[in-house]
């Protein structure tokens, strides 16, 4: 299985480009994704949607290829969009307006179960399919035998339990089907929640088939589409210049998820191959040295196999080339079926297939980049899930009713980069920093929680001429009532490593406080009743560093002692820095632990 990662129609040579029009139009789809968002930003009652913005919109052509994106989470709209739009043109072939179709299965091209979406084709006046407006959503609970979507011992989609749509119609002639309506209804925990947020994502959609009928009304439906080719063509030209850059090499990189029982006993390490061929403009993506899928939910579906290289690639390259169908197309991608990384085979659970092994893919990719040439690529981003982001569930003695919930306390886990320190609060590799972190107050308000403290842990950064991410602790317990906490950690024994001679990060680690302040080691993968007066604490990864720490100015080094982000031994030992008691650079004390 060897084909370009936008897997759908091939980018079309097209005339001399307007890059006026081009730039105009560019915004103007970005504006349409803006618009979706927003609206389910406004609309969503979920804390997973309305605070922490954990969903993505999107928009792709009427044959299926990823055209616009916004502000979006990539491990949700890199690739999956395109095959989810495909299923459902291939399931439903007599599309018509005021149809939508709800789709999660992550074995039709959709990144996990948890992740519902809404798809809208929309028409123009003849009755044309056009283009796809899709908002995919991550969802607190989705029907899961346990009350959470991350369901890491999951043996299989049974065990899962999620109830999955393969693009099913839920509504006709802007109407609901209210059959499907029922069925989520009587499944999902908390229905009305889940219902708040279903009328925003099918107002999300609405908005968008509104936007694009209008832009498509103003330029005129067959110039929209050669504008989109000629994006398409200036994208795909953008990233074979930036592939240019590159080395002429081959590098084999590997990262490896902690150990779970039912897997081997090292771990589930992820091994791939890099190749770049900068005279043609291409890189090569070899993921079938790996083990076969396993009887857990930490497999990655496709299309989070797909988008999760991918990401490893443009954290390597030039940050400005355009994402979307015709700079995917220089990426080519070789898979297997029925592996732990790859295509998936039904009823293989892929319940946390968006971050853990997801993000090793990530890893091994842009560490394997930074092997060839130490000015491209990234050391590791730490591992999710630690407690701070767990799923919480329970029974609310405010209000009598049961809640189900992710949190987002906090994760940093950037890692170092060639140029410059980590950008801390990116989460994880597939999130990017787009997941906004829970306010305190309004978790509280919302849920019978109470958050202890939340702060960043000293000596845990990944040392390195540029940084990777320190730690980040938290410490949280139900508030009146017991509280069943699930969470999918990774990275308690493989730390992000570094790269270049970078260091790596402090790692995962969380436990649970008794009341009489004794602490219980948890396991990495968790499901445990919190009593009221109990505590959880969590400690997040940190991200690998990137290049000699000696090497790192000393300036930098003082700022991050003055930011308590640093001890003076570490800035002594690690990075070579005397500092002065009054907080100054000896400057040669310095030297003098340099020259050894």
């Amino acid at each position: 299985m060897n084909r370009p990662l936008n897997h759908g129609a091939e980018t079309r040579k097209t005339g001399a480009i307007d890059g006026v029009k081009l730039a105009i139009l560019n915004n103007r789809w970005e504006a349409v994704a803006r618009k979706m968002a927003n609206t389910l930003l406004r609309t969503g009652r979920s804390g997973v949607l309305a605070t922490a913005r954990d969903f993505s919109c999107c928009i792709v052509t009427a044959d299926n290829r990823l055209l616009a994106t916004a502000e979006s989470i990539p491990i949700h709209v890199l690739v999956g969009p395109d095959m989810m739009a495909r299923s459902m043109c291939e399931l439903h072939p007599g599309l018509k307006p005021g149809d939508a179709f709800l789709h999660n299965s992550p074995y039709h091209g959709c990144s996990h179960a948890a992740d519902l979406s809404i798809l809208v084709p929309v028409f123009d006046d003849d009755g044309r399919h056009r283009y796809t407006a899709i908002v995919k959503a991550h969802q607190a609970d989705i029907g899961n035998s346990i009350p959470t979507t991350y369901f890491g011992h999951a043996k299989d989609v049974y065990n899962e339990g999620a109830l999955i749509f393969p693009a099913v119609q839920v509504q006709r002639d802007y109407k609901d089907i209210e059959d499907i309506i029922r069925m989520c209804r009587m499944r999902i925990r908390v229905p009305d929640q889940w219902w708040g947020d279903y009328l925003g994502m099918i107002g999300a959609g609405r908005i968008a088939e509104r936007e694009i009928r209008a832009v498509g009304a103003e330029f005129g439906w067959d110039e929209l589409a050669e504008l989109g080719e000629q994006w398409f063509s200036y994208s795909a030209d953008r990233m074979k210049a930036a592939i240019a850059k590159l080395p002429a090499k081959t590098a084999t990189s590997s990262s490896t998820h902690d150990p779970l029982p039912g897997t081997p006993a090292e771990g589930v390490r992820i091994n791939t191959t890099v190749s770049v061929d900068p005279a043609e403009g291409f890189i090569d993506i070899d993921l079938t040295d790996n083990i076969d899928a396993l009887d857990l939910g930490i497999n990655v579906s496709e299309a989070c196999t797909r988008t999760a290289a991918l990401i490893g690639v443009f954290n390597s390259i030039d940050h400005t080339v355009p994402r979307n169908a015709g700079s995917f197309g220089r990426v080519r991608l070789k898979l297997r079926e029925g592996a732990v990384v790859g295509v998936p085979k039904h009823p293989t659970s892929c319940s946390v297939a968006t971050t853990n092994v997801a993000d090793r893919i990530s890893n091994a990719v842009q560490t394997a980049i930074a092997a060839m040439d130490s000015r491209f690529g990234q050391a590791e981003t730490g591992a999710l899930s630690p407690a701070t982001m767990a799923v919480i569930s329970g029974k609310d003695p405010r209000k009598g009713k049961p809640f189900v919930n992710q949190i987002f306390l906090g994760a940093t886990a950037g890692a170092g980069t060639p140029t410059e320190d980590s950008w801390i609060t990116i989460a994880h590799a597939g999130n990017a920093g787009m997941l906004y972190i829970d306010s305190i107050e309004i978790l509280e308000m919302a849920y019978p929680i109470r958050c202890y403290q939340r702060r960043l842990v000293t000596d845990t950064e990944g040392a390195g001429e540029f940084t990777g991410a320190p730690s980040l602790m938290g410490e949280y317990g139900p508030d009146g009532c017991e509280m069943v906490v699930n969470a999918v950690s990774d990275g308690t024994l493989n730390a992000a490593k570094g790269a270049a001679g970078g260091a790596s990060a402090g790692g995962a680690r969380q436990y649970r406080k008794r009341a009489d302040g004794s602490l219980e080691e948890l396991p990495v993968v968790v499901s445990v009743t919190v009593a009221p007066d109990e505590r959880i604490l969590s400690y997040s990864c940190g991200g690998g560093g990137f290049g000699d720490p000696r090497q790192r100015q000393p300036e930098r080094v003082l700022h991050d002692l003055r930011e308590g982000l640093v001890t003076r031994e570490r800035a002594q030992e690690v990075y070579g820095v005397s500092v002065t008691e009054t907080l100054e650079i000896d400057r040669e004390a310095t030297a003098r632990l340099r020259a050894k």
